[in-house]
């Protein structure tokens, strides 16, 4: 039986610490060191930073009288790698963690000091502490991960959101755990979220009422108009057009930079990928093609005798819809709504946003903000993916495997 199995709190312990440039076999050489020894391993961690390493390996004190020559053997072991070394006496293991476990994202563009430190300040001030921080990318922004023991997600989050835009960087707070990678279905709005344009105001500008329809879905989306009523009253400025314009509308639509890598990403690592949109079906079925998307539902622009007709067919996506067809959409894939992710900017979206496991408000007005889990406003639709603890390495690797 080993010393760990008879008691994990009290035995004594040894912290090696080994710090320099980094290169291969370092890991495997302190350990071949130090089974020499007969230790236990209680805990171990690496991080590598600008090619310099700091190695900690928390391990059983060696049978008696022979910690100076493990000390002795490390030591030297250590400068025959030109590393140092450091061991310190102690007694088990790490302190325990608080209850409470949270992963705070924090993406900046760029990351200062300044942010970092009222994070962590603010961090400390709510009654957390952090216990690990571990970069996720560098680029199209810096995104960091904080692991947070000692505060339960819901109040932490509550700390940290409100200042996040006045610091320059966007705050996500999710209760960590297996659940967090298990979220297998995104589902994103369209206009203004995956795409960059609002298509009714596309359609708009080839009958050459855009700036009266812009003007209608402005005041919609800051919620201060019924939804359907606003879109009855646009799509019937758009009676008499012709066809035709359904093929020029959709080759003028724009993805939002980063649509493209956050869809391939999402498939590439097994989840599924929709979209609802209070736009129109002529051009999400086109985008559900090109993107390979799982599902997609909107409204349907009436076409009779090749013209359109000023109305729309079917069942309205409004508010409510988009929150009935997330429920739908995960019922369908089989996933909880626990483990869900939806995206949007509008006042419309809010009730997907709120229904789902995680809501994210992009590039969304204020009163989507507010009440979203947590929202990202830098242009990048594919910095949702570090939210879900997706890092850059894996992105790429999705990248290259589909250009094998």
């Amino acid at each position: 039986m080993s010393a760990l199995q008879t008691s994990s709190s009290d035995v004594p312990t040894l912290l090696v610490k080994i710090f320099g440039k980094d290169r291969p076999g370092i890991t495997a050489g302190l350990f071949d060191t130090l089974a020499a020894f007969s230790v236990d391993v209680v805990d171990i961690e690496q991080v590598v930073t600008r090619g310099r390493m700091v190695l900690c390996a928390l391990v059983t004190e060696p049978p008696a009288g022979h910690e100076g020559e493990l000390r002795s053997t490390v030591h030297s072991w250590a400068e025959s790698m030109k590393m140092q070394a450091e061991i310190i006496s102690g007694i088990g293991d790490n302190r325990p963690r608080g209850l409470g476990r949270s992963l705070v994202t924090v993406l900046g563009h760029p990351l200062t000091a300044e942010a970092t430190a009222a994070v962590a300040a603010k961090i400390t001030k709510a009654g957390g502490n952090i216990d690990r921080i571990f970069r996720l990318a560098k680029y199209p922004v810096t995104a960091v991960e904080f692991a947070v023991s000692g505060v339960a997600a819901g109040p932490l989050r509550t700390a940290l959101v409100t200042d996040a835009a006045a610091l320059g960087v966007d705050v996500a707070v999710v209760d960590a755990g297996l659940y967090r990678r298990a979220q297998r279905l995104v589902v994103m709005d369209v206009d203004s979220t995956l795409i960059q344009d609002e298509v009714i105001e596309l359609f708009a500008a080839h009958a050459g009422c855009e700036d009266e329809v812009a003007e209608v879905t402005a005041a919609a989306m800051r919620g201060e108009l019924d939804f359907e009523q606003s879109l009855h009253a646009r799509v019937a400025l758009l009676a008499g057009l012709d066809a035709s314009v359904v093929d020029k509308v959709r080759a003028e639509v724009r993805l939002t930079p980063g649509a493209r890598t956050l869809i391939r990403t999402l498939k590439r690592l097994g989840y599924q990928v929709g979209v609802v949109s209070g736009g129109f079906t002529q051009v999400t079925d086109d985008l559900q093609e090109r993107l390979g998307l799982d599902f997609a539902q909107a409204n349907t622009l009436e076409i009779v005798d090749g013209r359109l007709t000023g109305r729309v067919t079917g069942e309205i996506v409004d508010r409510a819809g988009k929150a009935r067809l997330l429920r739908r959409f995960a019922a369908e894939a089989g996933v909880p709504l626990s483990q869900t992710v939806a995206i949007g900017d509008g006042a419309n979206d809010l009730d997907m946003l709120n229904a789902a496991g995680l809501g994210v408000a992009f590039n969304a007005k204020p009163v989507v903000r507010e009440a979203a889990h947590t929202a990202v406003n830098v242009p990048f639709l594919d910095t949702v993916l570090y939210l879900l603890g997706i890092t850059r390495e894996e992105v790429e690797a999705a990248e290259t495997h589909d250009e094998q």
